[in-house]
């Protein structure tokens, strides 16, 4: 399958790239700096440029077959409140409805949308804004996010993801739609395997399932 994918030198994007790269998935990526991508594969197309550049991003997604959007802001960011990620995913939706890409699997947060209902009360009304103030930054971002792809007609999964750990994949993952069963963390390499196999899968279609080991 031809992919894009945008956030590919970040943290999780880059374990997404190794994993679409070793299930032989053709990848281009999106890059503001090609040197900062040292992985050397036949499959893999390395373009330079801006995501928020409509015109390079519509370049960019030409006879591709399906878009994985991990972008971030560099680990926690400044927590300054941030419109980043979801500017950019509306060039991205944009850009796909106008030449007719369907599949767009996005990653999103634990705590955005209707999650945060997941999650206790001491953490909502107390931790998360007083106490992680970067985070909030996030999720109010992924929030701004999330309806711009859920309101987009395209084929759209977003996958919610809890704290992501640099730890040996478990081969193992709790995807949720109710939050029963969910954890506080999930491996990098758990989370790239989901992310990837939701190219052709279709279980999670215009749904938005929180994932943890």
């Amino acid at each position: 399958m031809k992919v894009v994918i945008f956030g590919a030198t970040g943290f999780s994007g880059n374990a997404i790239l190794k994993e679409a790269l070793a299930r032989n998935h053709q990848v281009t990526i999106l890059t503001r700096d090609r040197s900062s991508i040292t992985i050397n594969d036949s499959n893999l197309t390395i373009v330079e440029g801006n995501v928020m550049d409509e015109h390079v991003v519509a370049e960019i997604l030409e006879n591709t077959d399906a878009v994985i959007q991990c972008l971030g802001i560099g680990g926690k960011g400044s927590g300054k409140p941030s419109v980043f990620i979801s500017e950019a995913t509306k060039i991205i939706v944009e850009q796909m409805k106008k030449q007719k890409i369907k599949r767009l699997i996005a990653m999103s947060n634990v705590g955005a949308g209707d999650s945060i209902e997941f999650q206790p009360w001491i953490f909502t009304k107390v931790i998360l804004p007083f106490f992680m103030k970067w985070l909030k930054a996030i999720i109010d971002d992924k929030n701004r996010m999330e309806p711009v792809i859920m309101n987009s007609e395209l084929d759209w999964t977003i996958v919610r993801c809890p704290n992501i750990v640099a730890k040996p994949a478990k081969g193992s993952c709790c995807a949720t739609l109710d939050g029963k069963g969910l954890k506080m963390s999930i491996t990098l390499g758990d989370m790239a395997k989901f992310m990837i196999e939701q190219l052709d899968d279709n279980a999670f279609m215009k749904q938005a399932p929180s994932i943890s080991n």
